[in-house]
């Protein structure tokens, strides 16, 4: 029962979903931190602390996301791998095509504000993402 009033609350969630439109495209640039994911049979899985956030930048509708490790300095490292990122639009629903020299994939943007990033790949599986804020010990 549990697993269906869930799926219920996101298929809700996503079906009331405002369209996204290109011109909101520069949210997407900066730190992003995976917050949940929901399987396709609507079982979640949270993320309380995470080692590795997504940093993402998009310029004129192409650009990359890489894994970056924030550092306790206020500095990122990485290990310089990059997804190859451009974005298109199919009906009324914008797509990120995300690409690797392993592979070639798509994902749809559901959510896209300020701080709220929510992904759902051809799978089903739905990412919810918030803005990373980093830490410092000053």
């Amino acid at each position: 029962m549990k697993k269906v009033m869930v799926f219920a609350f996101v298929f809700l969630l996503v079906s009331c979903q405002k369209e996204i439109d290109a011109s909101t495209l520069p949210k997407l640039n900066g730190y992003w931190e995976i917050k949940q994911v929901t399987l396709a049979d609507g079982e979640t899985k949270d993320y309380k602390v995470n080692e590795t956030v997504d940093f993402i930048e998009i310029k004129d509708k192409g650009g990359f996301r890489q894994k970056v490790m924030p550092q306790f300095d206020g500095t990122f490292k990485t290990n310089g791998i990059k997804e190859n990122l451009k974005v298109f639009k199919v009906d009324h629903s914008l797509y990120l095509e995300c690409q690797t020299n392993y592979g070639k994939w798509n994902e749809e943007i559901l959510t896209l504000e300020d701080s709220v990033l929510v992904l759902k790949n051809k799978q089903g599986l739905i990412y919810s993402y918030k803005k990373f804020k980093p830490f410092s010990l000053k």
